[in-house]
């Protein structure tokens, strides 16, 4: 469930944490919002990007709150499938977030959880079905959006392309779980603040955040995202 906006004080080396409290001018204010989908999808959407049009059957794409197979019902997640035969295929989640303040710049921490059933080490056509799927995070006060250029859709915000990030995303790491796995297995993937993200609020301060995953995998790749963190600390 949505736990809430919440906010956060830093101080010189300690962390101190608070709901609802307002914060003197020598502190940093952070905001975060925390998505657990044990309830609902918690008004998240998702959409496929780098495919032709007219070909969603073909690319078997699929999207669906739903439960994370073999945990008997008690994990549930947004459910992302897609059979990448662009070599290329962008599967992701996005939801605006409001209540943050305007024309401010942020640094922007994620923490994602998504259960996968992909092996590290495991060869496929492409690429690797764990290593080559990559797990990006992006924010961008434009909603991220696939638009159709040239008979193919393509993302209006710059992600980057498999490996590399973009300007609106950047790599979190890849699905794959061990190299013994065969079910379903929850993993995080997150950034740190050597590595955060910079977005400057509109006059709302409203965002899109977007969470998906990019493949070099010619092949079926599903995941279930059970959870998602995101920290957006004031820049100085």
């Amino acid at each position: 469930m949505v736990k809430g906006l919440k906010y956060f004080a830093f101080y010189t080396g300690v962390a101190a944490l608070a709901l609802g409290c307002s914060f003197s001018n020598e502190n940093i204010t952070v905001f975060s919002y925390s998505y657990e989908f044990s309830a609902s999808d918690e008004g998240w959407e998702g959409d496929f990007a780098d495919y032709p049009e007219n070909d969603s059957i073909f690319y078997e794409l699929k999207f669906k709150y739903d439960t994370v197979p073999g945990t008997s019902g008690n994990r549930k997640g947004l459910m992302l499938s897609g059979n990448n035969h662009s070599d290329d295929l962008f599967m992701f989640v996005r939801k605006k977030l409001t209540g943050l303040k305007p024309n401010t710049t942020y640094r922007v921490l994620f923490n994602v959880r998504l259960a996968s059933k992909e092996k590290t080490g495991a060869v496929g056509a492409g690429g690797a079905p764990g290593e080559s799927v990559f797990v990006k995070a992006g924010v961008s006060r434009l909603q991220p959006k696939k638009i159709l250029t040239d008979g193919t859709y393509r993302m209006n915000v710059n992600i980057g392309s498999q490996a590399e990030a973009g300007s609106d995303a950047l790599v979190l790491g890849h699905i794959g779980v061990n190299a013994t796995t065969s079910s379903f297995t929850e993993i995080f993937r997150n950034n740190n603040s050597a590595s955060s993200f910079l977005v400057t609020t509109g006059q709302n301060g409203e965002v899109w955040v977007f969470i998906g995953t990019d493949s070099g995998y010619e092949g079926i790749t599903t995941v279930y995202y059970t959870s998602i963190d995101i920290f957006f600390n004031e820049a100085e």
